[in-house]
């Protein structure tokens, strides 16, 4: 049965999910294990909270923490209360952070203490702890952020709350009124605003609805194989839709063990696999490809991995036959989705030739279409290269309140321009091979010149900046920048970089830096990127 008619909304998921799977284990997180019947209950003490904090129907509400299960009580319990959920990236520093909670006017933000070292309260302070004051929350620069809840057991400054005594708060709301407020959210209800990157730079909000959202990782589910007694170890960020929805969703959907892992560490993994007999491990190519080469792999037994699901990148047909042969992976497949598509557009299918999940990001889901088209829309044959369109229940509503820049990807008959090019074989493959929008994935990331180029052109030092993805051995993709300096500026490469790792995420900063005179530009004034492409390697 379709996701969306099964279990109508996400709080109905969570709730069929508790009922179905009851004493199964959920959640493994460090030394706290807690079952499907535990996690219904502090998903609703949680919903409880929320709406004794005033937090109604359609409110944004962010979540800026780590893999754990706090962020998927939060963000479940949010949800449930009718909140539409802004999952915020833990790379984002707080000006990043800042941007999105006001663009979106989020009600209510839970947020990590401290993570990598790193205190997100204080950055978000300095980020937004100016303003014009108004609004009651803490934050004078986020005017309609009322509250700010610390997760985990952390202290919490004076005016910010912690997780304790937000839950606290629930406990004056009784069960009905949580059950009446969860049955309230619809199939067609926003279930999420998952925010990427265009060609402008300003990162932009997808809107995704609960059917889509279902219906979408029911899809996920039964072409993965995923199963009841699945331990399904969750590296992917909660944040990305890979995470969230290919990760938690779909667990809650069959039943599979969920164990979190905060940061991608190649021994946690491996020891993670090992402890908890991991069965399923999604992810970018880098993560199976460093699992592989591990000098110490021997030493842990990874017999009960079963399924790998990959994709974003490009996939080394070694890989898949490395996967299978050493390590006896029944499944390994590929896809391919973007955040305005609901995260999922192709994907293989168990049973595909080795060539043709390592070469492509397979076919269409059922229910969508895919085409591939000339700059003139007309459709491409097999073979030919063009523009990647999609089309069908995964393409989201449209922008976060930005009509314009829906009306930019989005055509009066639902098809989705996704900025890729790509090429379709006879047999509806799709194989990604460029990508209009110069975006690069830094080890599983999507990185956008636009945004970086942006932020580069704050530096005072800094004329004119363009920004390109170069190979690198790592994490697949880094970014290169080719910066023009201001008149008697004498900033280095060093310099630059220092200062870009305060100012954006890491995966963000350029691990180079080339100056030049003049960057090229064609007659309408546009960066000619072809022409740093093809001069990346000197």
């Amino acid at each position: 049965m379709r996701g969306d008619l099964e279990w109508g909304s996400i709080p109905g998921l969570v709730r069929a999910a508790a009922e179905r799977y009851g004493e199964r284990e959920a959640v493994v997180d460090g030394r706290t294990r807690i079952s499907y019947a535990e996690l219904g209950e502090r998903v609703e003490r949680a919903a409880a909270a929320c709406i004794a904090n005033g937090v109604r129907a359609g409110d944004r509400v962010g979540v800026w923490a780590p893999n754990t299960l706090d962020w998927i009580v939060s963000a479940l319990g949010a949800v449930t209360a009718g909140a539409v959920l802004v999952p915020l990236n833990t790379r984002f520093k707080g000006a990043e952070a800042a941007y999105v909670l006001e663009r979106t006017r989020a009600k209510l933000l839970f947020v990590t203490g401290t993570f990598l070292g790193a205190s997100y309260v204080a950055s978000l302070r300095r980020a937004a702890g100016e303003g014009p004051g108004v609004g009651a929350g803490p934050l004078p620069g986020l005017p309609h952020l009322e509250q700010v809840v610390v997760l985990s057991d952390e202290a919490a400054p004076a005016d910010f709350r912690t997780w304790k005594d937000f839950l606290a708060d629930g406990d004056g709301v009784g069960d009905a009124e949580v059950r009446t407020r969860a049955d309230a959210v619809t199939g067609g209800s926003p279930s999420d605003i998952i925010f990427t990157s265009g060609t402008t730079g300003r990162p932009k909000g997808a809107v995704i609805t609960h059917a889509q959202t279902l219906r979408g990782y029911e899809v996920w589910s039964d072409l993965a194989g995923l199963r009841k007694g699945d331990r399904y170890l969750i590296v992917n960020p909660f944040f990305h839709t890979f995470g969230y929805k290919a990760g938690i969703v779909a667990c809650l959907m069959r039943g599979a063990t969920m164990v979190p892992q905060p940061v991608f560490n190649v021994d946690t993994v491996l020891a993670n696999i090992a402890a908890e007999r991991i069965s399923v491990l999604p992810g970018p190519p880098t993560l199976h490809q460093s699992l592989l080469d591990h000098p110490s792999r021997d030493a842990y037994d990874l017999s009960a991995l079963r399924l790998v699901v990959t994709g974003a990148a490009v996939v080394p047909l070694q890989l898949v036959e490395r996967l299978r042969g050493e390590l006896h992976v029944d499944t390994v497949l590929t896809a391919y989705g973007l955040s305005e598509a609901s995260g999922i557009v192709t994907m293989c299918r168990r049973g595909d030739a080795a060539e043709v999940i390592a070469s492509t990001s397979g076919r269409a889901i059922p229910g969508t279409e895919v085409r591939v088209v000339a700059p003139s829309g007309a459709g491409q044959p097999p073979g030919t290269p063009g523009e990647v369109l999609v089309r069908g229940f995964n393409v989201m509503q449209g922008y976060f309140e930005d009509p314009a820049a829906t009306a930019e990807v989005l055509t009066p008959d639902g098809w989705l321009h996704t900025g890729d090019v790509g090429v379709l074989d006879a047999a509806g493959n799709l194989r990604i091979t460029d990508r209009i929008k110069d975006m690069f994935i830094v080890g599983g990331f999507n990185a956008y010149p636009a945004e970086i180029e942006q932020l580069l052109g704050l530096h005072p030092d800094v004329a004119d900046v363009a920004v390109i993805g170069v190979p690198d051995a790592r994490l697949g993709e880094v970014g290169k920048a080719y910066v023009v300096r201001r008149p008697g500026a004498v900033v280095t490469a060093d310099d630059l970089i220092a200062w870009s790792r305060r100012e954006m995420a890491n995966y963000k900063v350029p691990r180079s830096v080339e100056f030049v005179g003049e960057l090229p530009r064609n007659a309408s004034g546009k960066v000619v990127k072809g022409e740093l492409r093809a001069g990346r390697n000197r």
